[in-house]
């Protein structure tokens, strides 16, 4: 049968552009729809977006840490508006990019809503193309709660857009939305309280660096409002009443839910397509990215996997090369790097404390100390570094730190543990001086050991 596309990819964001430039390359005839804009949400309002708004907020503490350094700096007034239309231009720019790139692939793009009509066919702003192939790559959307008064909440799509910033604004959520954007409202200047239902922010994060954000939530001025989450929200003349679980409320300007997010595939067709979903909605693949649908393949964040941009990248890249190019590319999944740009940031790759012990005995590495830049600045700021040892292999399993520069330090650390570098690797390495990185080359001595009755209490 003879199709109008070799491929068709449904959403224009990261993964799906890679996907459908690789498969491009290979000689396929391929198209993409975007309904919304193109690179997707991290582009647009994700990843890219927040990092300028975290740099923003980066420069507050700055002016004051450099008195300490003496300098006799005064902080100014922060300009809103003109942070948004600069990162409003950047990301235009961006946007602009990603269309390029797909024109200069070879690509057909349309700027519609795609829906399923079959397993060949689709609707594509109501114009009828088929498809031998067709990859679902449509990501995901914040997930809006259902309290009494929801409406009366923002989400992350929002935030990007705020006309000023309100002087108090309440998060409702302890993941790393919440506490990145926590961060940056509290260093532009805004008195932020944020509510989570757990003890510590960060849930399924290693403990210690739970218990390090969380200490510096507060000494950044947060408000940290634990083991509760929103009852009802009602409007007033400045803003918002919240009414919490235990019957406490607190008026704020402005609430903003960072509760999560959840695959979009409402309403594209799936059932008729006979691509089966799990009950949260997100799409069922296997390990080659396959749906339920031979034909079908679905990558990013939309299979609710591993929700991470450069995943999505890597799962539509490999999947382009094994339709229509030599063979999948090998990319390392066990241990991903990841970070959150809270303040400090936060860095980690590999197996947590509990998970590594959940397999048997692990000595634990872990330093805890003031970072040399706050010796002379007076923040208070502490940084935490971690590693994680599988004891019977002394393979290095997991790597954990908060505390600046955590990310491009975590970057390189996660190059070693995908290598399966063992701490004796590590301990032979020199360290460059003087830099917080080498502490993680310079861990001479076990702080504790986890697992199996903590190794029979160490023997």
């Amino acid at each position: 049968m003879s199709y109008d596309f070799d491929l068709f990819v449904i959403g224009g964001g990261s993964g799906g552009v890679r996907c459908a430039r690789i498969a491009a390359g290979h000689g396929a005839k391929v198209a993409v729809a975007e309904e919304r804009f193109w690179g997707g949400t991290c582009v647009n309002i994700g990843c890219v977006p927040k990092k300028l708004l975290v740099m923003a907020a980066e420069y507050a503490g700055a002016v004051q840490e450099s008195r300490g350094f003496g300098w006799d700096t005064q902080l100014g007034r922060h300009d809103w508006p003109a942070l948004i239309a600069a990162k409003d231009k950047e990301i235009n720019r961006l946007n602009s990019a990603y269309r390029r790139m797909m024109d200069g692939a070879g690509c057909t793009m349309f700027d519609a809503r795609a829906v399923l009509i079959d397993a060949h066919t689709l609707d594509v702003g109501g114009k009828r193309v088929t498809a031998d192939r067709i990859v679902i790559a449509t990501g995901g959307r914040p997930t809006r709660p259902d309290f009494p008064g929801a409406d009366l909440c923002i989400v992350s799509d929002d935030a990007f857009y705020l006309p000023e910033l309100p002087k108090r604004i309440t998060i409702l959520g302890g993941g790393y939305i919440a506490v990145e954007f926590a961060g940056i409202f509290a260093g532009l200047g805004a008195q932020v309280d944020l509510v989570f239902r757990q003890k510590l922010p960060l849930r399924g994060f290693d403990e210690d660096i739970r218990e390090g954000l969380d200490a510096a939530l507060l000494a950044q001025g947060i408000n940290v409002i634990r083991e509760r989450t929103v009852a009802t929200v009602t409007a007033t003349a400045d803003g918002r009443l919240v009414t919490l679980s235990d019957g406490s409320q607190l008026e704020t300007n402005l609430l903003f839910a960072a509760m999560g997010r959840h695959a979009y595939t409402a309403d594209l067709g799936l059932d008729a397509a006979g691509v089966q979903t799990r009950s949260n909605g997100a799409i069922v693949v296997d390990a080659e990215m396959a749906t339920s649908q031979p034909n079908i393949f679905a990558i990013g964040d939309v299979t609710d996997r591993l929700n991470l941009t450069p995943v999505a990248i890597a799962q539509g890249h490999s999947l382009a090369d094994r339709l229509f190019g030599p063979g999948p590319r090998i990319w390392h999944l066990d241990a991903v790097a990841t970070a959150v740009f809270s303040s400090p940031p936060i860095g980690t790759v590999g197996l947590t404390e509990a998970q590594a012990a959940a397999n048997g005995p692990a000595d634990i590495y872990l330093a805890s100390f003031t970072p040399m830049r706050h010796t002379l600045s007076g923040r208070s700021r502490r940084t935490v570094m971690k590693l994680i040892v599988d004891q019977a292999s002394q393979r290095v399993v997991g790597a954990h730190m908060l505390g600046e520069d955590a990310p491009e330090i975590l970057q390189g650390l996660s190059v070693a543990i995908n290598a399966g570098a063992t701490k004796a690797d590590f301990d032979r390495t020199v360290g460059i001086h003087p830099t917080a990185a080498e502490e993680f080359v310079t861990m001479r001595t076990r702080t504790r050991v986890a697992g199996a009755a903590a190794a029979k209490a160490a023997e």
